[in-house]
């Protein structure tokens, strides 16, 4: 037998590890490196100073606050396409300040406009989740994969962030990402089971962070 053939993947398992690759990529014009999810105003307000204060941040972000909501609306809306307009309607309503409303809507209309043109589909303009989980679905991608590589790129897009804005080091930032990854699979194996009723969550901290960067005097992100 050849050495390694038992690991070796079929060649549309590859296809779809390219396709979320390219997708959830910094260099995918969706803008995210623009939005810091509120944690401008942390830092600024001196309540993230490290990689540790970072890293729990993250943490509750993804166990209690959107990174669960936005894994059980990619999850709810990959299994059922038909309740596209239902799913999308919430997602935006449930955004909890008009910046984060932004945050999702611009980041989502940019995939689903790009997506459609590169993959010549007809995606439509909605929240950033519901739009991965509409291409995803109509591309074959394994949920689960994508619904974990959806979260790395979340969590490494706000690593990135603060790598900017404590200032934090690269390999600090790295630290963080790898430490949240089984956190990233945790969590997109319970949303793949969940309801629309379980969306909600308690980072409130992270919400007001939110709302009060709409006034921030000197703000690095859009959000």
């Amino acid at each position: 037998m050849v050495r390694g053939a038992r690991t070796r993947m079929n060649t549309e398992d590859l296809r779809h590890a390219q396709l979320l690759h390219q997708w959830m990529s910094p260099g995918y014009p969706t803008g995210a490196f623009a939005w810091s999810h509120g944690l401008d105003w942390l830092i600024d307000d001196g309540q993230i100073t490290d990689a540790s204060g970072l890293e729990d941040w993250l943490s509750g972000i993804l166990r209690n606050g959107s990174g669960w909501t936005d894994a059980v609306l990619l999850s709810n809306v990959f299994q059922a396409p038909e309740r596209f307009a239902e799913i999308a309607e919430l997602a935006a309503a449930i955004s909890p300040s008009r910046e984060r409303f932004s945050e999702t809507l611009d980041q989502g209309t940019a995939f689903a406009r790009v997506t459609a043109a590169v993959r010549g589909s007809e995606d439509v303009a909605c929240a950033y989740p519901v739009a991965v989980g509409v291409a995803a679905a109509r591309e074959g991608v394994p949920l689960n994969l994508t619904l974990t590589l959806y979260l790395q790129a979340f969590v490494a897009n706000l690593v990135s962030a603060a790598v900017r804005a404590i200032p934090l080091g690269q390999t600090d930032g790295q630290r963080v990402i790898s430490a949240l990854n089984p956190v990233c699979i945790e969590v997109a194996e319970a949303a793949a089971n969940a309801g629309l009723e379980d969306v909600g969550g308690a980072a409130i901290r992270a919400d007001m962070a939110s709302l009060h960067h709409e006034t921030q005097y000197s703000r690095m992100f859009r959000s």
